[in-house]
C-alpha cells in the first residue's frame, strides 16, 4: 500500500489486536448451532469457522456451499481443496433447502466452488436450488455468491432467471495482483459479469475484496471505481488471513482507520453498502444488503 496507508505489519506476538474474535454467544446462536450438528448440516459458517458467525446466526443469516468442497481453480489464498470434484448431487438442492427450512434460516446466502470439469458448469445446480429454497422457504430472502461460469452468458441467464435477492461476484484482489491471486480468473472479465447482471435484470449486484496480499491504496481506490464503473451496489472489503503455510502470505495487516477511510471513500462513490473492516467476509450483515 502507499505511504498515506497503513504500515502495520505482523507484531511479534501474532495478530494485532483488532483481529482477535470474540467466541459465539446467545440463544440463537446456540439453538441454530444445535441444530446443525443435529442433522449434520452443511455451513460455511462451521466448516470455515467464520469469525462472525455468531453475530450472522444471531440476525438469522447462513452461508451454504454447494456442488461439493473440491474445487477445480487453484486460487493462491483459498483454503478449499484443489482437485478433481466428484459427480454433482441432483438432490443438493433440496437437501439445500431442508436445511434452511430447519435452521429457519431468514435471510441465506449461497456460494459453490468452481466446476469448470462440467459443462454447465454448476449453473443448472445453481439455478435448481434457488427454485428449491423459494419453494420450500417463500419467506426467506437470498443472496447467490457465484463463480465467473467464465463470463458465458448462457450459465449466467440461469442465474438471472431465477432472481435471487441479491447477487455477487467476488474480485477478491485488485488488478495487478489477479494473476497471482487468482490464477484461472481474468479481472476484465469478472467485472463484466457484474456488468451484464445488472444490466439484465438483477436488482442488486455485490463484490468483495481482500486487503493485505500487497496492493496499493490507489489500487483499491481504482478497483473500487471500478465496481461502481458497472453499477455494482454493495463492496464487502476485508483482510486477508493465509490458511496455511501453502498459501499466499500476509504482505501486511490493515488498521481499523485504513478500514473507515475506504468505507467512506466507497459511500461517497455511490456504493448503497459498504461493509469496510478486518473481520469483514463476503456475506457479512448479508441480509442488510436486499434493502
Amino acid at each position: 500500500m502507499s505511504d498515506s496507508a497503513v504500515k502495520s505489519v505482523l507484531p511479534p506476538q501474532g495478530k494485532p489486536k483488532w483481529l482477535r474474535v470474540k467466541l459465539p454467544t446467545g440463544k440463537k446462536y446456540t439453538q441454530l448451532r444445535g441444530l446443525v450438528d443435529k442433522y449434520n448440516l452443511h455451513t460455511i459458517c462451521t466448516s470455515g469457522s467464520c469469525p462472525n458467525m455468531g453475530e450472522c446466526w444471531g440476525e438469522g443469516t447462513a452461508t451454504f456451499m454447494i456442488l461439493g468442497n473440491v474445487c477445480t481453480r487453484s486460487c493462491g489464498f483459498c483454503g478449499v481443496k484443489t482437485g478433481r470434484p466428484e459427480d454433482v448431487d441432483w438432490e443438493e438442492p433440496e437437501k439445500v433447502a431442508r436445511s434452511i427450512k430447519i435452521m429457519e434460516i431468514k435471510h441465506a446466502v449461497i456460494t459453490s466452488v468452481d466446476r469448470d470439469d462440467i459443462k454447465d458448469m454448476g449453473s443448472i445446480i445453481w439455478a435448481e436450488t434457488v427454485k428449491a429454497i423459494r419453494r420450500m422457504n417463500p419467506k426467506t430472502t437470498l443472496e447467490t455468491l457465484i463463480p465467473d461460469f467464465q463470463g458465458i452468458e448462457t450459465h449466467l441467464d440461469r442465474i438471472i432467471a431465477v432472481n435471487p435477492e441479491v447477487v455477487s461476484h467476488n474480485m477478491e484482489t485488485v488488478k495487478r495482483l489477479t494473476r497471482e491471486v487468482r490464477i484461472q480468473a481474468k479481472y476484465e472479465r469478472s467485472l463484466e459479469v457484474l456488468r451484464y447482471l445488472g444490466a439484465n435484470g438483477i436488482n442488486r449486484t455485490k463484490s468483495g475484496i481482500m486487503l493485505g496480499l500487497g496492493e496499493l491504496e490507489e489500487e483499491v481506490i481504482q478497483t473500487m471505481k471500478d465496481l461502481r464503473g458497472v453499477n455494482v451496489d454493495v463492496i464487502t472489503i476485508g483482510q486477508y488471513l493465509q490458511p496455511s503455510k501453502k498459501h499466499l502470505p500476509v504482505k501486511e495487516f490493515i488498521t481499523p482507520e485504513q478500514f473507515k477511510k475506504y468505507e467512506e471513500i466507497g459511500l461517497e462513490m455511490g456504493f448503497r453498502h459498504v461493509e469496510s473492516g478486518a473481520l469483514v467476509r463476503s456475506s457479512y450483515k448479508a441480509h442488510k444488503h436486499i434493502h
